[in-house]
C-alpha cells in the first residue's frame, strides 16, 4: 500500500511573518534583508508582489533595487522566525507524530496511519492543514501530496502560494516527466548544469537516461536522481525529534570591513572555529576533514578542503588546520571580505579513532584535558552566555572587526 506524505511549505515566509506586523505593506512590494551596514545586504526573502518584478533570494539589495525602485525592504528578526515555525510545526503534530522539518520553513508529513481518524484524503486534510494554518496564524502553506518524500516536496513547489497539488503514481508521465530537471529535489546547480551538457532539461529524459551512465556522470548521486525520477523513493518522515545526524556544520561571517594581514584573517577564523566546534561536541561528533571558503570585494570565491591527520573538535585545532589550508591557497596580503569554515566527513564521537604516537603519548593526554577544558567552557556559555567567556585573541582585536564577529556570533 502506498503512504500518503504531505510536504508543506510555508510561503515567503520570513517576508509573511514580517507582515502580520505591517498589514497595510501586503499588496506593496516587500523584501526582507540583511543588515547592509554590516556589508550583508542581501535579500532573505520577498513578498509576492516584489516576485513580479523579478526579485530573487539571495541577490543583493541595489540589484533588486534596479529591478524593483520602490521595493521596501524590512529588517529580519530570526528569534520571530523560529517561534512562527515551532508553532506551525505544532499544528502538524495534531495530525501525526511523524513531523519531519526540512529547514525552517518546510516540514514532511506522514500521515498514512492516521488518515482514517479524520475520515479525509490526503488532498482534503492538506486543505484543512492549510486553512488551519492561515486561520491560526495568518500565514499560508502549499502543499504537495504524494506517496513519497521527492514527490511530495515536488509537489508543493508545482503551484505556489496557498494551493495544494496532488502527484500520484498516474501523474508521473503526464505531470511530472514534463517538469524541469533542476525542478526536482537534490538537483543542484552543479549536477543541473551537467545534465543539461549531455541533453537532459526534463525529469522524464532523466528516467530516459541509463542509471549506470548517471552514475558515472554524477556518482552515487546520480543512480539516486534516476531512481527518484520514476518515484522510487523509500526514505521515511522521521517521527517528530528524531533528526539524522549533519553531514557538515559551518559557520560564514562577512566582515563590517575587510581582512587585512594574516593578523586579522587568523582572528576571524578563530572566531568561526570558536562557533563551528562547539556545535560538533553538541552533536558529539568530530570532524574528519575541513573546508575553508573565500570570498574577496569582488565577490570572487575560492573553496578548499583539506583531511585531518586527527578526527578533532577543538576549535584550536580547527583554527589551526583552516589557517594552514588559507595559508596554502591565499595570498594574505589581499584582503577578504567574507570567511566560512566547514566541518566535513563527521563521525560520532565514541568512534573517532586517534591515531596513538608511540613516542608521544602526553600528547594524547594533552588533547583529552583540551577536549575537557573546551567541553566546561561550553557549559559555562550555556548558563551565564555566549559572552561570558571570550577568546583572547577576539578581546585584544581592533574594534571595527570585533564588533562584526561579536553581532554575528549570535
Amino acid at each position: 500500500m502506498d503512504h500518503t506524505i504531505l510536504h508543506c511549505d510555508l510561503n515567503s515566509f520570513f517576508a509573511s511573518v514580517e507582515l502580520l506586523d505591517h498589514p497595510e505593506l501586503k499588496t506593496l512590494p516587500v523584501a526582507v534583508c540583511g543588515d547592509p551596514k554590516a556589508r550583508q545586504g542581501i535579500i532573505l526573502a520577498k513578498n509576492e508582489p516584489a516576485k513580479t518584478f523579478g526579485v530573487k533570494t539571495a541577490e543583493t539589495i541595489w540589484q533588486a533595487q534596479k529591478k524593483c525602485p520602490d521595493l521596501i525592504l524590512l529588517p529580519a528578526h530570526h528569534q520571530k522566525y523560529r517561534e512562527y515555525s515551532k508553532q506551525v510545526n505544532a499544528i502538524f503534530l495534531r495530525y501525526t507524530d511523524l513531523v519531519e522539518p526540512f529547514g525552517i520553513d518546510e516540514s514532511w508529513l506522514d500521515v498514512t496511519g492516521t488518515l482514517h481518524l479524520f475520515h479525509k484524503t490526503g488532498k482534503e486534510l492538506a486543505d484543512e492543514l492549510r486553512s488551519v494554518v492561515k486561520a491560526e496564524l495568518g500565514l499560508t502553506l502549499s502543499v504537495g501530496v504524494s506517496f513519497n518524500k521527492i514527490f511530495a516536496k515536488l509537489g508543493s513547489d508545482y503551484k505556489k502560494p496557498d494551493a495544494t497539488t496532488v502527484l500520484a503514481r498516474e501523474h508521473l508521465k503526464t505531470m511530472i516527466w514534463p517538469l524541469p530537471v533542476t525542478d526536482l529535489l537534490f538537483v543542484g546547480r552543479a549536477a543541473g548544469a551537467i545534465l543539461k551538457k549531455y541533453g537532459i532539461y526534463t525529469i522524464g529524459q532523466l528516467a530516459a537516461t541509463d542509471r549506470d551512465a548517471l552514475t558515472l556522470l554524477l556518482g552515487k548521486q546520480g543512480g539516486l536522481l534516476a531512481d527518484y525520477a520514476w518515484g522510487r523513493d523509500s526514505s521515511p518522515v522521521r517521527p517528530a525529534g528524531q533528526h539524522p545526524p549533519p553531514k557538515s556544520i559551518g559557520n560564514g561571517l562577512t566582515f563590517c570591513r575587510n581582512l587585512l594581514g594574516l593578523g586579522e584573517i587568523r582572528i576571524g577564523l578563530d572566531l568561526l572555529a570558536d562557533a563551528v566546534a562547539p556545535r560538533l561536541r553538541r552533536h558529539q561528533m568530530k570532524c574528519s576533514s575541513l573546508q575553508v571558503t573565500i570570498r574577496d570585494p569582488g565577490f570572487k570565491t575560492i573553496a578548499r578542503q583539506m583531511p585531518l591527520s586527527v578526527p578533532t573538535y577543538l576549535s584550536r585545532e580547527i583554527s589551526a588546520a583552516a589557517l594552514s589550508l588559507l595559508v596554502k591557497n591565499w595570498n594574505c596580503s589581499s584582503p577578504i571580505r567574507m570567511l566560512t569554515i566547514t566541518a566535513q566527513h563527521l563521525i560520532a564521537e565514541d568512534d573517532a579513532v586517534e591515531q596513538v604516537s608511540l613516542f608521544y603519548s602526553s600528547q594524547n593526554e594533552k588533547r583529552e584535558k583540551l577536549e575537557h577544558l573546551e567541553k566546561t567552557v561550553d557549559s559555562i556559555r550555556n548558563r551565564y552566555g555566549s559572552s561570558a567567556i571570550t577568546l583572547g585573541s577576539i578581546a585584544a582585536a581592533d574594534s571595527s572587526i570585533y564588533g562584526a564577529l561579536k553581532s554575528n556570533k549570535k
